[in-house]
């Protein structure tokens, strides 16, 4: 098993490769000439974070980044990334170059006095060529005409980079004084069939605020690359979320700061790099390959016991050890919660509370989430036993054990220690660092939240910007995991960086269980393949959806909007055979369900060379195609379809491509009829088409219409993800700008 493991390791090197940076910098350059500056910045990342430290090289990198920064506009960035190629010794012959570069931005920041000093240094002291010459004389007129603009108008210099937004609604927020980043509306109970869940201690309203609360523990989801080819080299070029995303924070990256040690780590700041090391990464920096091939729950299960620290780690694994049912210490047993209805937990109170009788978001809670052990497979608890061990034996022989259980200061850390072996393997400080995180690992399966971002399809530098939810991290929330399943809920979860906010989705009474869906939603899914899938979790759901779904045996109103349509008569087609019967008795018309199947999956992939087309910029060819595809689809798929709803999308994308707005809002409109009836009108799919519309509109200068559609995309969108989201934040500036427009151009449109 080892030497597989080993195998597998090799496939997923997080070793820094000065040949990839270099093929990485040139591939770099290559977009920098045609003018592709945001590719051509991911590549010099890629190409930074494979420069091992102290590298003459790795200047380079950064002034090429640099310049594709300024090319960009984000001129603080790029006056960082200046500021890093000097520090690591950038050569003076090229120094000239970065510094013209800095003026500039300097100038376009409005720093006119710091810009003045570089151009009068490079104009007395530094030789330079005919192009930079040409350069330096154009940028000297520019500080010149800046600086009299200056005086005449008597203006301050601009903020740096700053972009005033409008200030969104404040929200009201009370703290629950027995639940850690709850509010006060709710209340924790305990009961048998439940156990510990949320209630509504009072009326909840749409878009109030339930929980706010930032991850004990989370890891980035690398995203997908490209495999190793029989040993050789596979640099991918291509953006996964290890590049897009910081690997602490998760901030979106613009110019990642890499990790001294490995490629793979990238941060948004040298702070977050530091405080990642501090914390985990130290630990956990030779052992990325590892990590990687084993899976994102080991890598969790392992960082949550870094976070933790040993000593917590050891105290809450003896208590497991006691016999004490609940794994409550002494002085950790928890008091019941006063006033909290059905508290079924008694004198006993609620596992996972602290001496107080306060539930935190903190290691103890989050050591008391249920493992199920008793319910996963001897095959499954085996092979996360292995990877469990796997992990330590490496930590053993890398010399981290020290390190693992904080037995090192700071200035120590630098230096790995080499701990003395045991004659059986693990030492017994080890041994309990792998019980932990064994736990953790089949804790996972039920308790393991999906940090999601809404990432931009395509370049996102045109008008009208698609938007689809992505997984972006695995992460262990304490207090959130204490919401049961409904494939109703009355909750919707947003995201922003580690922090998650649930908020309610539609009114809650008092006494109310608070409920938030774990995936299988009634909109999107049949009632058998929502249960099908909730077995990973080790129930049976009995929400109201789903009792309703089972009890009446109607048809799921899923399954009659995606369903096929008779192609001679258009009525729906029936049966739970391969055989599919038309349900017009009059056409008794039949089809293999094998075959329609076939056609839809053809019909899919049709699509798919549509949107290529679109990319590459080939908007005329891509809509024949799409017309085409509908054309076809309309034959045998029922006009309620999704993907009917998503060809109008897709035709109102490539519209608004060519700022044809009427058209894109035409299909677009009859996407959002189709999205309404599957996920409903106040739905977060709802709102995100809105969202589109108002922009279309916005762009085609339909203003009454538009300023209806904000208003409606607001309203929905403030229930699900709060008055300060960027979206929100979009709307109310689009809203501004038409509303300052002349009344006569209003009363005309």
């Amino acid at each position: 098993e080892e030497a597989a493991l080993v195998q597998l390791c090799h496939q997923a090197s997080t070793d820094k490769e000065p040949e990839a940076a270099s093929w990485y910098r040139e591939q770099g350059n290559r977009e920098f000439k045609r003018g592709q500056y945001q590719a051509a910045l991911r590549l010099y990342s890629k190409a930074v974070s494979h420069e091992p430290p102290g590298s003459p090289e790795v200047s380079v990198c950064f002034a090429n980044r640099s310049a594709a920064l300024l090319h960009l506009g984000h001129f603080e960035v790029c006056l960082e990334d200046i500021a890093r190629a000097e520090s690591h010794g950038y050569p003076d012959r090229l120094l000239p170059k970065v510094l013209l570069r800095k003026a500039e931005c300097l100038l376009c920041l409005g720093r006119l006095q710091d810009a003045q000093d570089i151009l009068r240094v490079l104009d007395s002291e530094i030789t330079l060529d005919k192009v930079m010459t040409t350069h330096l004389t154009r940028l000297k007129k520019l500080s010149q005409l800046k600086v009299k603009l200056c005086e005449e108008e008597r203006c301050p210099e601009p903020a740096r980079e700053a972009r005033g937004g409008i200030q969104g609604k404040s929200e009201i927020w009370e703290e629950n004084s027995s639940i850690s980043g709850a509010s006060s509306s709710l209340s924790l109970s305990f009961d048998a069939e439940r156990g510990r869940h949320l209630v509504a201690s009072q009326d909840i309203v749409p878009g109030q605020s339930l929980l706010r609360e930032e991850a004990f523990v989370s890891v980035l989801c690398p995203g997908e690359s490209l495999p190793l080819q029989d040993g050789g080299a596979a640099w991918d070029t291509r953006a996964t979320n290890a590049d897009l995303y910081c690997h602490r924070c998760l901030r979106q990256l613009l110019a990642s700061v890499p990790c001294q040690g490995c490629s793979y780590a990238k941060y948004c700041s040298q702070d977050c790099a530091d405080v990642a090391w501090q914390q985990y990464h130290r630990t956990e920096c030779s052992l990325g390959a590892l990590l990687l091939t084993l899976g994102v729950f080991c890598h969790v299960a392992l960082r949550t016991v870094l976070l933790a620290g040993f000593a917590e780690v050891s105290r809450l694994v003896q208590c497991s050890h006691s016999g004490d049912k609940d794994l409550q210490s002494p002085e950790a047993r928890c008091k019941p919660l006063s006033g909290a209805p059905h508290a079924g937990a008694g004198t006993r109170g609620i596992p996972g509370c602290d001496s107080n009788g306060r539930y935190q978001s903190s290691y103890q809670a989050l050591f008391h989430l249920l493992p199920h052990t008793e319910q996963h497979s001897p095959e499954h608890k085996f092979l996360c036993t292995l990877s469990v061990v796997a992990i330590c034996k490496q930590l053993q022989a890398a010399g981290l054990e020290a390190s693992v259980l904080n037995q090192e200061s700071p200035q120590q850390w630098s230096k790995p220690k080499t701990c003395e072996k045991t004659l059986d393997g693990l030492s017994p400080e080890l041994k309990t660092v792998a019980e932990a995180m064994l736990r953790h690992v089949l804790q996972l399966q039920c308790n393991a939240q999906a940090i999601t971002v809404m990432q931009e399809l395509g370049p996102g530098d045109g008008a009208v910007v698609d938007k689809k939810p992505v997984r972006l991290a695995t992460a262990f929330f304490p207090v959130l995991s204490l919401l049961n399943h409904s494939c109703c809920p009355n909750t919707s979860v947003s995201f922003s960086g580690t922090a998650a906010t649930v908020r309610a989705s539609q009114p809650i009474p008092r006494g109310q269980e608070v409920l938030h869906c774990y995936g299988p939603h009634r909109c999107r899914m049949r009632v058998a393949e929502r249960q099908q899938l909730l077995h990973q979790y080790f129930f049976e759901c009995c929400c109201q959806a789903c009792l309703e779904e089972l009890e009446s045996g109607v048809k799921s109103v899923v399954s009659i909007r995606n369903s096929f349509c008779c192609p001679k008569c258009r009525a729906l087609m029936q049966g739970e055979e391969d055989t599919l019967c038309c349900s017009n008795e009059a056409c008794a018309t039949s089809a293999s369900r094998e075959n329609l199947s076939c056609r839809l999956q053809d019909l899919q992939q049709q699509i798919k060379k549509a949107l290529d087309l679109l990319r590459v910029g080939k908007a005329d060819q891509a809509i024949k195609m799409l017309l085409k595809c509908q054309m076809d689809a309309g034959n045998f798929l029922s006009p309620e379809h999704l993907l009917m709803g998503e060809m109008e999308d897709h035709l109102a994308q490539v519209y608004a491509t060519l700022g044809k707005w009427q058209e894109a809002a035409r299909h677009l409109k009859k996407s959002i009829e189709i999205v309404e009836m599957h996920h409903g009108p106040s739905s977060v799919e709802t709102g995100h088409e809105l969202f589109k519309l108002a922009q279309i509109l916005f762009n085609g200068f339909a203003v009454s219409e538009a300023l209806s559609t904000i208003q409606r995309a607001e309203g929905i969108l403030s229930v699900h993800f709060g008055p300060q989201s960027a979206q929100i934040q979009e709307l109310q500036e689009m809203k501004a700008c038409l509303s300052e427009l002349p009344r006569n151009i209003l009363q005309r449109t």
